[in-house]
């Protein structure tokens, strides 16, 4: 793999991890995105996997997507390929987890909510802080509804706040949380606890079937909720002055158009 994704076999490759790595908070970039999404289609060549785990480098998860990827003429290569990625995420032929230490944020944070489940170091802070921008999380306001329902999703799109993983948990989010230098320990507990006595045929099958729903709900919104994004969205002046504003470390001018 490139520098932005380490794919490591552990356990006799019945548990894959993967960690995304960029210099800058582990940021997603396009370059990220392409790289997980040439990583997805060999997982269906190993019969034993059980487990796929998606973390960050470092002391964070990722601060989020890369902003000046978000601006207009590139943002429309980048948009869809993001939520190609989260469609495939949703057919790896195991359980995934994300491991959530630090910051979570943003398209970070959407790559997690796509994962079956979530654990999280007690420091770590999550959030979709895009509306800040003078935008929308069109993935996660796509899979956070789905996850802990639309009344509770409302205050974290619109809001934008950066809450403690406690006020997560409390919507039945997080798996599990623990202190950060017993969290893996704490994955691996789980791993040992519910996968490895488990086939990983009824486990693959299991996850498919879980998944239908949601998969079903992706496959159906996120294509308008993109349009709406592209087409509509970036076409206005407040969502290039608050991507401009911030890449220019100045406070946006909004014009509510």
């Amino acid at each position: 793999m490139s520098e932005s994704v380490r794919a490591t076999p552990l356990r006799d490759s019945a548990w894959l991890r993967v960690v995304l790595t960029h210099p800058r908070g582990n940021i997603v970039t396009a370059e990220m995105i392409r790289e997980l999404r040439r990583l997805l289609p060999s997982l269906a060549e190993n019969p034993h996997l059980k487990l796929v785990t998606i973390e960050g480098h470092g002391s964070d998860f990722s601060y989020g997507a890369s902003v000046e990827e978000h601006a207009p003429g590139e943002i429309d290569r980048m948009l869809p390929d993001m939520h190609a990625l989260i469609r495939e995420m949703l057919d790896i032929p195991a359980p995934t987890a994300a491991i959530v230490r630090g910051r979570c944020l943003g398209g970070g944070f959407e790559i997690a909510l796509a994962c079956d489940v979530m654990f999280a170091a007690g420091d770590a802070v999550l959030g979709l802080p895009e509306i800040v921008l003078g935008v929308f999380p069109p993935a996660g306001s796509v899979l956070l509804p789905a996850r802990i329902g639309l009344a509770r999703s409302v205050r974290h799109v619109l809001g934008g706040a950066i809450r403690p993983v406690a006020e997560w948990a409390e919507s039945g989010l997080i798996e599990t949380i623990a202190p950060a230098a017993r969290l893996e320990a704490e994955v691996t507990r789980w791993f040992d606890t519910y996968l490895v006595p488990r086939s990983a045929a009824a486990l693959r099958h299991a996850v498919a079937a879980l998944r239908l729903p949601l998969r079903s709900h992706v496959d159906r919104t996120l294509p308008p909720v993109e349009r709406l994004y592209l087409d509509s969205l970036m076409r206005t002046h407040d969502a290039v002055e608050g991507l401009t504003a911030f890449l220019e470390k100045r406070k946006p001018m909004w014009t509510d158009t």
